[in-house]
């Protein structure tokens, strides 16, 4: 029986010092590492929407001069802070809901406007139902004449700078609030 001689263990090739195991041609530089997240996030898209965001400005100004005009009718005084939210979420809603559009912070600064002013009637006529004892719906929409008449006498400076504030207000929520 002829045995034969035993094979030594075969040792790994070393490979030259520029090739890369992981698939790569030798000599490319490796993309660099990924960061914690897998991928990055897609941007929003931008909303555009001049109509949804003008209704939206509209309804919320409603809204809000109505509630404005119930603080100043349950409390007697206008209060500048109720003021400064009356824009702020006309603002919010034009911003949110119409997105980007230049048009929006405009519009929500003199629809602010016109709630500021809405709300100051409300609360004229609430005074007025109450001091007079009638209900506020026949103050406001057969006599509102009479309210108008009221608000320019009771009208002070302060009431003017609320109109600014409230204005100001809007137009900044708007295009801080656009998505």
């Amino acid at each position: 029986m002829s045995q034969s001689a035993p094979t030594p263990p075969q040792q790994p090739q070393s490979q030259p010092a520029d090739a890369d195991t992981d698939g790569q041609q030798p000599g490319t530089v490796p993309p660099p590492a990924a960061p914690d997240v897998p991928y990055a996030p897609a941007p929003a898209p931008v909303k555009n929407n001049i109509g949804l965001g003008l209704a939206a400005a509209f309804v919320a100004a409603l809204v809000v001069a109505g509630v404005y005009g119930a603080i100043i009718g349950m409390t007697k005084h206008e209060i500048g802070w109720a003021a400064v939210g009356v824009g702020f979420l006309i603002g919010l809603a034009a911003g949110r809901v119409g997105g980007r559009n230049p048009v929006l912070p405009v519009a929500s600064a003199v629809l602010s406007l016109g709630a500021v002013y809405l709300g100051q009637l409300v609360g004229e006529a609430m005074l007025i139902a109450d001091q007079v004892k009638v209900g506020f719906s026949e103050v406001f929409f057969q006599h509102l004449s009479v309210v108008q008449e009221a608000w320019k006498a009771d009208a002070d400076p302060l009431t003017f700078v609320f109109f600014a504030i409230a204005a100001y207000v809007a137009f900044t929520g708007a295009k801080k609030a656009a998505v």
